[in-house]
């Protein structure tokens, strides 16, 4: 298995070194990491993001001369799986990929030791052949077919010397020595649920109770994906509900009314925070977790995905004495972390930087920051009425949500503050409309708001598996031609075909697109009570203002998105289509 007797063996990073996927000045990094944190060189290679964990997976099965498998390329069956036990699947991390004649072939995430290889032996009293497959290959095939936790029911069914769970587990937090037991195996089934949410790079996760079955699922990327659980998951769900509760200091007793919360959670060197809201319904309480990454704070203007126009207009916005600069787009478009990234630039020790937010989602170095309380009459209004005494230089308000919160902004504005703050409009150049909506004064409107950024988060294509889009509609090409102002013949797209590195869906990771509307006199005179956006949209075109769909164009062009991305977020509806349309047939 290792190689001729006295053969010096090569490592993963030497064989992708070879190959050109390395270069020395990264397997040197590697072979620090290496030694620094005590890892398997395979395992520093992924973690530094220097080259993909399929072609490291092959790198390793070559240098351990062993054969490497893809468990997601073969349907596996589930006469297959039984070909061993459940509870060694779990605990040896392996996958049984078939038989080979009358050897067993096993498909591990790591080569087994010597000792595990003997203990498998006695164990299955089978002859059986090691093959590699990734780490995410083999995750990927045991939830599908077992579901996430299914290691957990197994342990459970075990302590209760039984295979059925026939009754809902109640999770008693008066610390008898009878539930020890099974408050681990709850709590090693939320840490479970939590750790695969941060592999997924889920910002969200939902637990929600039904009459027969419970739902587990992972907002990722922007889109809902349902995770599989075991079925009798649903006997744990109060349990599960509980614990969460203790983690959030919440009343666990109280099962009628909804409740927020926040757990602070730590993995190796990353911190997160957990927003918590416990929601009852019918058939038991549901739960959403928000998930706060604490170092996106400290992305600085040039990660945000923007133009360089963009990004050097924003840079300039900072700096600014006063003004008001506001953020549109729906939830979870990434209004918060460009205003973060914002603050962090207009912040240093010459400004006094204070923010008002519901809730305040990250802690910011530096800054004063307040949470607007409404039940005890500390709305945005009469906080931001308090904060402009206080001598602040830049003021975050988290959302403008009415008459009286827009004027104060507007005027702290025109006072020599410079305020940041989110509307909730459909682009950039509706926020104007949207102010004289709520009654503030074209005039203070004009010299108030200095920028309207509009903002979508579209889905990366795969950098591992991208490949050229060669089914581009001609009606497609035309429209981004002259959008980006190309030959016909110029315009490109791709497509993610889909991998181990994307879970087999062609898309990992989100980047921003953005619209950037910045009035002037001429835009400032056009401001008066019942202007349409239409006529206003109109007029900012001609002074050079482009639209969210034109800006995505360009992602679609430098291949980070797909097209069908670029039409999920900027597609609009044709009147005309819609008048020909029969909606009363």
């Amino acid at each position: 298995m290792n190689g001729k007797p006295g053969a010096v063996q090569k490592e993963a990073g030497d064989l992708l070194l070879e190959q050109g996927k390395l270069t020395e000045a990264q397997l040197e990094q590697v072979r620090r990491r290496q030694r620094r944190l005590n890892l398997p060189q395979h395992r520093a290679i992924v973690d530094l993001n220097f080259a993909s964990e399929e072609d490291t997976w092959r790198a390793l099965a070559a240098s351990r001369n062993l054969e490497f498998a893809d468990p997601l390329a073969i349907e596996l069956k589930r006469e297959t799986l039984e070909l061993v036990p459940i509870k060694f699947i779990f605990h040896y991390n392996l996958l049984p990929m078939g038989m080979d004649g009358d050897c067993l072939v096993l498909a591990f995430s790591e080569p087994p030791r010597q000792m595990e290889e003997g203990n498998l032996r006695l164990l299955l009293n089978k002859r059986f052949r090691i093959v590699l497959a990734t780490p995410s290959a083999i995750h990927a095939v045991i939830k599908k077919n077992f579901g996430l936790g299914a290691e957990t029911i197994q342990k459970l069914r075990d302590e209760r010397g039984g295979s059925d769970i026939s009754q809902e587990i109640v999770f008693d937090v008066q610390g008898k020595e009878s539930d020890s037991a099974l408050e681990a195996t709850v709590s090693a089934f939320v840490d479970q649920i939590l750790q695969e949410a941060l592999r997924l790079k889920a910002t969200d996760i939902h637990l929600e109770p039904y009459g027969n079955a419970i739902r587990l699922r992972y907002r990722v990327d922007g889109i809902l994906e349902t995770v599989p659980v075991p079925a009798d998951m649903r006997y744990l769900h109060a349990a599960v509900v509980s614990r969460l509760k203790i983690m959030a200091a919440l009343n666990i007793a109280e099962k009628r009314l909804p409740h927020d919360g926040r757990i602070a959670m730590k993995t190796g060197d990353e911190e997160y925070d957990l927003r918590v809201s416990i929601m009852p319904t019918k058939h038991g309480e549901a739960v959403c977790l928000r998930i706060l990454g604490r170092q996106s704070l400290f992305l600085d203007l040039g990660q945000l995905g923007m133009e360089p126009n963009q990004e050097a207009v924003l840079a300039q916005l900072t700096q600014l004495p006063q003004g008001m600069v506001l953020l549109t787009g729906p939830t979870g478009s990434g209004k918060t972390t460009t205003l973060y990234a914002a603050l962090a630039q207009a912040n240093n020790d010459g400004r006094k930087v204070i923010t008002f937010e519901d809730p305040i989602e990250y802690q910011l170095e530096g800054t004063v920051q307040i949470q607007v309380r409404d039940q005890i009459g500390l709305t945005f209004a009469a906080g931001l009425r308090s904060v402009l005494r206080h001598d602040p230089d830049v003021v975050l308000v988290g959302e403008i949500r009415d008459y009286e919160t827009a004027e104060i902004a507007v005027r702290a504005a025109q006072t020599g503050h410079l305020v940041f703050s989110t509307l909730h409009t459909n682009d950039s150049v509706s926020a104007v409309t949207r102010l004289l909506e709520m009654k503030i004064e074209p005039y203070l409107i004009a010299s108030s708001l200095v920028c309207s950024i509009s903002q979508r988060l579209a889905r990366r294509i795969c950098r591992h598996c991208a490949e050229p889009d060669l089914a581009i509609p001609d009606s497609t090409r035309e429209e981004m031609a002259g959008a980006l102002g190309i030959a016909v013949g110029e315009v490109k797209a791709w497509r993610g075909r889909g991998c181990v590195e994307c879970n087999q869906k062609g898309h990992r990771g989100r980047v921003a697109i953005y619209e950037f509307f910045i009035p002037n006199e001429v835009i400032a005179d056009l401001i008066e009570p019942g202007l349409r956006t239409g006529d206003l949209r109109e007029a900012a075109r001609k002074l050079g203002w482009r639209s969210m769909r034109e800006m995505a164009w360009r992602k679609v062009q430098k291949g980070l998105i797909p097209i069908s991305e670029q039409e999920r977020w900027t597609r609009t509806i044709d009147p005309a289509a819609l008048r020909n349309l029969d909606v009363n047939p």
